[in-house]
């Protein structure tokens, strides 16, 4: 076995997004691609010598002959062992337990998480730090900036690494540890939650539906729900992973899971639906005719956290990204706990789970997750779910009503506009960004507006600030509009739009949620000219 040093021009695209580097598999299959990427990673962190780490994905296509690539780069480089999943698969919360279990040195995660995979989707590649986290800014701007002074790459001259085989095979002085990628953490779920509990629920005739999506959470809610808690085969459907997820668009939501809501919102339909996404790390929650949207679900499990075994004694206090609705606000207000309002990413989470300044977070974009790892985690959300239903013995519809009389409603959705040319998606943010200044304490369309800013966050942890995270006009009754571009597209442009209205109640708590937003939804469109200016008739995708 011999290294190789190869001499390369940098790329000048491998800036990380959100979450990690993303762009079309045929894009990461180019000659040196993934490669200058991995050295740039490992030239990051103060090289690979001597460190051990986790490698695995959600199995999307190119993964199999990426995470060859990445041990023969890993070996070269000095790693002393890295331990994947068999066959290259680990679910991202997964990979998280895994790095934080065996005090790994980082993680490198093959996923493009929602995204569309086979060989016309898309491909990315993160990584997380030694706290299983996704790196934080500072790490992926050193990524970033080894990527664009890259002169050479590293690479070990060999065979295969046999990735079937569970156990321990080397590669030149490298150590490969291959492991059960679901194992470890349906102990951790196990160790979280009551499953006795849980399982004396479906043997009452509770009846659910879990789509897997094709995705890689399917081996773990098989093994969990079906295996370990009792719930009938065929709970889980599409369970299999494949490379392409089946042709489908792995995004948990009303659009993408649309057979799921069907069946959900029928007459005769099951007691509680759920999907997860490609990497396993989003959730949708359904009741039968109902859907929960992950503004109210993050607000439901805090109000009620402490039914849960893992969560019994309180929480620390509770996080929430920018766009997502303030629901959670005044349920940590009612238990007397720490709100923070963050940008869209995970690890600014991280964060303030490992300072102890929360226990429970939430996304809008369907990312729910705790302190037990340092990812979202669409299963362990679920799970919350299902032994909160068993303690209080209610329906998710009656859970949820019952939320909003004590609570209020906030009424939530975000409009996707995706895809849209690079240009006159600027062009809508341009235009806003010009107004801020003068819609501060503007009274519009009978609202008096009380804020009108580019969200900037300063971390109460290390005091470090991020600016520019999103445009946001507030209204005096609590209405919000947001505009932000995504950071996990692949194509063109997407344009996220949140509305936001609140209902105190105890009457107009039950309406259609779009109803409910239609002047909100009016107003934004002549504030912003969105479909105006892009020529779209309106949303691509509503949640």
């Amino acid at each position: 076995m011999t290294v190789q040093t190869v001499a390369v021009e940098p790329f000048d695209d491998q800036k990380p997004g959100t979450s990690g580097l993303r762009k079309k598999t045929r894009a990461f299959r180019r000659p040196h691609y993934l490669e200058c990427f991995v050295q740039a990673i490992f030239d990051a962190i103060g090289g690979a010598s001597g460190k051990t780490f986790v490698l695995g994905g959600d199995g999307r296509a190119f993964s199999p002959e990426a995470a060859q690539v990445i041990l023969r780069m890993a070996a070269a480089n000095g790693a002393a062992r890295v331990i994947v999943g068999q066959g290259a698969l680990l679910s991202t919360p997964a990979a998280s337990h895994l790095i934080r279990k065996r005090g790994t040195d980082g993680g490198i995660i093959l996923s493009a998480s929602h995204n569309p995979g086979g060989e016309d989707g898309d491909f990315g590649v993160k990584f997380n730090t030694a706290t299983g986290g996704p790196a934080p800014e500072p790490v992926t701007e050193r990524i970033y900036a080894a990527s664009r002074d890259l002169t050479d790459y590293r690479i070990m001259q060999t065979g295969d690494a046999d990735l079937a085989r569970l156990g321990t095979q080397a590669m030149g002085d490298m150590l490969i540890e291959v492991v059960d990628p679901v194992a470890d953490y349906a102990d951790l779920m196990e160790n979280l939650f009551d499953f006795r509990a849980i399982s004396a629920l479906f043997q009452s005739g509770f009846r659910m539906r879990f789509d897997a999506m094709n995705a890689i959470t399917g081996p773990y809610a098989t093994e969990v729900l079906e295996r370990r808690i009792g719930a009938p085969a065929g709970t889980v459907i599409r369970a299999v992973p494949l490379p392409d997820f089946g042709g489908a668009h792995p995004d948990p939501n009303p659009t993408w899971a649309d057979t799921l809501m069907a069946e959900m919102m029928a007459p005769d339909g099951p007691d509680f639906g759920a999907a997860s996404d490609g990497d396993g790390d989003r959730n949708m929650i359904l009741g039968r005719g109902v859907y929960v949207s992950p503004s109210d679900s993050i607000a439901v499990l805090a109000a009620n956290a402490t039914l849960v075994p893992a969560y019994a004694a309180g929480l620390a206090g509770v996080a929430r990204s920018m766009p997502t609705s303030a629901a959670l606000d005044r349920v940590a207000a009612a238990l007397d706990i720490e709100c923070h309002e963050t940008p869209t990413g995970w690890k600014f989470f991280s964060q303030l789970l490992d300072a102890n300044r929360a226990t429970l977070c939430g996304e809008e974009s369907f990312g729910t997750g705790s302190n037990h790892v340092r990812e979202k985690d669409g299963l362990w959300a679920v799970l919350m779910w299902l032994n909160i239903l068993a303690e209080r013995k209610e329906s998710v519809r009656e859970i949820l009503e019952g939320h909003w009389r004590r609570f209020g409603r906030n009424y939530y959705s975000r409009h996707d506009y995706e895809a849209l040319d690079a240009a006159v998606a600027e062009r809508v943010v341009a235009g806003l960004r010009e107004r801020l200044p003068t819609l501060a304490v503007q009274a519009i369309d009978g609202r008096t507006v009380v804020l009108a800013d580019d969200f900037a966050y300063t971390d109460p942890v290390d005091g470090s600030v991020t600016p520019g995270q999103g445009l946001r006009i507030v209204f005096g009754d609590g209405a919000r509009i947001i505009l932000r571009k995504s950071g996990t597209g692949t194509e063109g442009a997407t344009l996220r739009l949140y509305l936001e209205r609140i209902v105190a109640g105890p009457d107009g708590l039950t309406e259609d949620a779009q109803e409910a937003l239609a002047g909100i939804v009016a107003l934004a469109e002549d504030l912003l000219r969105i479909k105006a200016l892009s020529g779209r008739t309106g949303p691509d995708v509503i949640t």
